[in-house]
């Protein structure tokens, strides 16, 4: 996609894979992850996900996400949010999220205006069915 890569491009730095927790999975991300691993869900279960209750993450390491090696070791079984991040639709309505995420993300086009970024991002979120105007 063309009009992504004037705004973003994934740099795989791991920025966003940092912290002490990670985003929940739901269903699907957790069947795309056992399918991309290609083991049972138990052992995906034991070695790589932390389950408290009706919650399933991924487990970290060293304050990173148990999957990040200089990328992302399941890239093609990532959880979706993995996947829609930096270009979360609050980036839409919100400026400053723009701002703050522009600043910590490498990918992110450095030199793009706020209302450009607007431009080229909301018709592929409105395709992708991610947003509905």
């Amino acid at each position: 996609m063309d009009e992504m890569k004037q705004i973003f491009e994934c740099q795989r730095c791991g920025y966003c894979c940092q912290g002490k927790t990670t985003v929940s999975l739901d269903e699907n991300d957790r069947r795309r992850m056992v399918e991309a691993l290609g083991l049972s869900e138990d052992e995906v279960r034991e070695k790589y996900w932390r389950v408290t209750g009706n919650v399933t993450q991924m487990k970290t390491v060293d304050n990173h996400c148990v999957f990040y090696d200089n990328g992302c070791t399941v890239h093609g079984g990532r959880p979706w949010r993995c996947a829609q991040w930096p270009l979360h639709p609050s980036l839409l309505t919100d400026e400053n999220n723009f701002i703050t995420i522009k600043q910590s993300c490498p990918g992110m086009n450095q030199h793009i205006s706020y209302e450009e970024f607007c431009r080229i991002l909301r018709p592929i979120m409105e395709a992708q069915g991610i947003i509905h105007c």
